[in-house]
């Protein structure tokens, strides 16, 4: 069990909340509104840790409204769009908290949970604390059965040590956070990599509101590019199912050919295309299926060998007043 990490002199913040945002402009004040008298009301040391992930709208420009009467506000502006774990990553990074929360800007995680959270990894020393999403009802129907696939296939490919229902508003201990930081992943993806760690965890339950404002940042393609990276970033299961359908489509040969044979010795054969073509079009299917799953793990371990940073800080409000270049983060 950990203790609650309080022996670094260089954490001088009890609690970071982490908000990674684009185009959030209409969902801003509302957000502020709820965030603000939520940790006001801890008596406690803290700090908004803001990452604007090179948002288009009056996001940025929102921000630096806010910071000057909300002076716990930090504002950490990537030069580019670099992508929601991108982003968190970037203020995962940045925070000094001994404990950070993440929570998204669209209030369908509530603030107001923050401090039970807090409350409960002090209480009983936990290095995580899980928002867990109790229902889901405000959801769509294809996002919530959409959601109950990816979180039921991900803990048969990964372990039960994976929470149901768990996205990315939780509370990591500074140990935890220094861990995950330590992780070399390329594509990382937070609701498996801190489950993975194996900490003393908890969990704080509660409903699902509905998005305060503007449209969601997770479209279709991107729910797909999530999942297709949370199955190949911690399972070899598909490269698996590439040697079972591999087996598979052996055995199915072999079926034909002693078919084949069988009527060659009744005498009935007879000349056609259909069979062969029929197996040339499997055989064909199944073997693209290997090259590509082979494809992209090969293609991950290129990127990951050239190292290259996920995203670029462009200001830091808590360092300098002017946009000097930062160093890309990559869990390093």
């Amino acid at each position: 069990m950990s203790t609650e990490p309080s022996t670094n002199p260089s954490v001088t913040t009890t609690l970071s909340v982490v908000v990674p945002m684009y185009n959030e402009e209409d969902a801003l004040p509302a957000l502020v509104a709820r965030l603000r008298p939520a940790l006001d009301g801890m008596d406690i040391g803290y700090e908004v840790v803001a990452v604007d992930d090179g948002s288009k709208d009056r996001t940025a420009e929102l921000l630096t409204e806010f910071q000057v009467k909300w002076p716990e506000l930090r504002i950490v502006r990537l030069r580019g769009n670099s992508g929601h774990q991108a982003a968190l990553t970037a203020g995962l990074h940045s925070a000094v908290g001994a404990y950070v929360a993440s929570l998204d800007a669209d209030l369908q995680d509530p603030p107001e949970k923050i401090p039970e959270m807090l409350g409960l990894a002090r209480r009983d020393h936990l290095d995580i604390v899980y928002g867990v999403r109790a229902d889901r009802s405000t959801d769509t129907g294809f996002k919530r059965r959409s959601a109950g696939a990816y979180y039921w296939l991900v803990r048969r490919l990964v372990g039960k040590q994976v929470p149901a229902q768990a996205g990315d508003f939780r509370l990591l201990s500074r140990a935890a956070v220094e861990a995950v930081k330590s992780m070399p992943d390329q594509h990382q993806v937070y609701r498996l990599l801190v489950p993975w760690l194996g900490f003393p965890s908890g969990q704080v339950t509660y409903q699902r509101e509905e998005r305060v404002a503007g449209e969601t940042k997770y479209p279709l393609s991107k729910m797909i590019r999530l999942g297709l990276d949370s199955v190949i970033n911690f399972s070899a299961a598909p490269l698996r199912l590439a040697t079972w359908l591999g087996v598979a489509s052996f055995f199915g040969c072999l079926l034909m050919v002693g078919a084949t044979l069988a009527i060659y010795l009744c005498g009935k054969t007879v000349p056609g295309w259909t069979s062969l073509f029929i197996m040339m079009l499997f055989l064909g299917g199944v073997q693209l299926i290997c090259v590509g799953l082979l494809g992209e793990y090969i293609g991950r371990i290129y990127t990951a060998v050239q190292r290259r940073p996920t995203f670029f800080v462009g200001y830091d409000s808590a360092h300098s007043a002017s946009e000097t270049p930062a160093e890309g983060e990559n869990g390093r």
